[in-house]
């Protein structure tokens, strides 16, 4: 063994000891002793990497991994959705769409409004770009209509959660598609048939419930720290910014339209026409033009000066860096996870308990998800080993293959907790503390992950015996 690697060798109940302790370690500094959570994700990270073995030489770049790659694919989304979120909220946009909303479905269906329009919006956007650019129409309904904002939010959120976890072209179910060998018309298709009941019964109904038990006001994150910025406002038309939230939409279906079709042969990658398009239809880019766009709209047609758009847009910045610090944080606790072996460890003693092949995935995905936190590991971890055992079975008909990229899909997200930096993003955004996001988030994500598979099961078995 190399000085690179492990200096001992844990057994996978000693590693997942570790991250018992060290995900009880992080509680406890921040609920009980009131840690930042910036500082206690770093503190922790750093002894779950010393107990796990992790060579003194890397631990420095082991953590840096971590937190950089999360920043990498969170810090670019959430500084531009918020520059997006803060000129719809100050020129009155997001007002004008709620009068808008509320006229066509009236105030108690307002919830049921913004989770459809986030259902939309799921198809082709991740969820933590969706849920941003989401966040400031959110934010008006419920200052409209008072009551708990979490009536508003989580319903919203979950239905971006629901469509990110179970329907192409998210990266998830695809990678799963591709591993097994199922059909991803057939993936989208049940995908759907899956998300839409799981979302009504845990979005819709557990969201009223947490709505109506944790009373909490409406965050002020996009509005800044510089003063109202009165002088932005200008009540623009709904068409103006019906045009902002479908223009990142639009862009971003390019890129994953483009990608169903290459994968299905209809076009090709390689031609020039598609790289373009697929560059513009990139999350990043596709804010950063919606951005722009929002600044001529929004701020220079309206002969708002340069000065005061800069100020504006440089004002949604402050209040969402520590927002990216913490989910920052968050991934590189979940990088020191998955760099200590903890998840290998798992799948590879559940795999040889020799449960239902549609059992044993989501049994896998959900335990590796919650020692390590991340669901795209967790879907690759369990697609990967069950491999061999799908492929080699031709007695799976289509749909079943589907129903087993399904489950695994389902036990990815399973208990999203401390280790994982969406957990961080919501609790954040929402301005709730972890033991509010662990009692509302956390246990959502764990009933997303059981009544999926169990939608999932049912799926299999029906088409087993059809």
């Amino acid at each position: 063994m190399t000085d690179l690697e492990l200096n001992w060798v844990l057994s996978a109940p000693a590693l997942l000891g570790i991250a018992a302790l060290g995900i009880a370690l992080l509680l406890v500094l921040i609920m009980k002793f009131k840690i930042h959570a910036f500082l206690a994700l770093i503190m922790v990270s750093l002894l779950t990497a010393v107990a796990t073995g992790i060579p003194t030489a890397s631990l420095v770049p082991t953590l840096l991994t971590g937190f950089g790659g999360t920043l990498g694919s969170v810090a670019l989304l959430v500084g531009l959705g918020a520059m997006l979120g803060r000129m719809l909220e100050t020129s009155g946009g997001a007002q004008v769409l709620t009068d808008a909303l509320i006229r066509k479905f009236g105030e108690k269906r307002a919830p049921l409004a913004l989770a459809i329009a986030s259902l939309m919006f799921g198809f082709p956007i991740f969820f933590d770009a969706g849920l941003v650019v989401m966040l400031p129409i959110i934010f008006a309904v419920a200052r409209r209509l008072g009551g708990s904002f979490l009536m508003y939010a989580f319903p919203s959120a979950v239905a971006f959660s629901v469509m990110h976890i179970f329907v192409p072209p998210h990266p998830g179910p695809v990678a799963a598609t591709g591993l097994l060998g199922a059909d991803v018309g057939l993936v989208l298709i049940f995908g759907l048939v899956v998300a839409l009941p799981t979302w009504y019964l845990v979005g819709h109904l557990f969201g009223g419930y947490v709505g109506r038990k944790y009373n909490l006001p409406v965050p002020s994150i996009l509005r800044g720290s510089n003063g109202d910025f009165t002088e932005f406002e200008s009540s623009p038309k709904l068409r103006t910014i019906l045009f902002l939230l479908l223009l990142p939409l639009g862009l971003i279906f390019l890129n994953t339209g483009l990608n169903m079709l290459a994968t299905a042969g209809v076009v090709s990658l390689d031609d020039t026409w598609v790289q373009i398009l697929r560059a513009l239809g990139e999350t990043p880019v596709a804010l950063l033009i919606t951005v722009v766009f929002a600044m001529w709209l929004l701020g220079w047609a309206k002969n708002k000066s340069g000065n005061l758009v800069e100020s504006v847009v440089d004002s949604a910045l402050g209040p969402v860096c520590a927002i990216i610090l913490i989910t920052g944080a968050g991934g590189m606790y979940g990088g020191v996870l998955r760099q200590s072996g903890i998840g290998d460890a798992i799948a590879a003693s559940l795999n040889a308990i020799g449960l239902p092949v549609i059992v044993a995935g989501f049994v896998i995905a959900a335990i590796v998800r919650l020692a390590q936190g991340s669901a795209t590991v967790a879907l690759t971890t369990a697609a990967a080993l069950l491999q061999p055992v799908v492929m080699g079975n031709p007695d799976y008909n289509p749909v079943q293959l589907v129903a087993i990229v399904l489950s695994l899909a389902a036990g990815s997200v399973f208990a999203g907790h401390v280790n994982d930096s969406g957990f961080w993003l919501v609790s954040r955004f929402f301005e709730m503390d972890a033991k509010t996001t662990l009692k509302t988030w956390t246990v959502g994500q764990a009933l997303i992950a059981v009544i999926g598979f169990v939608f999932a099961l049912a799926i299999f078995v029906i088409a087993g015996a059809l």
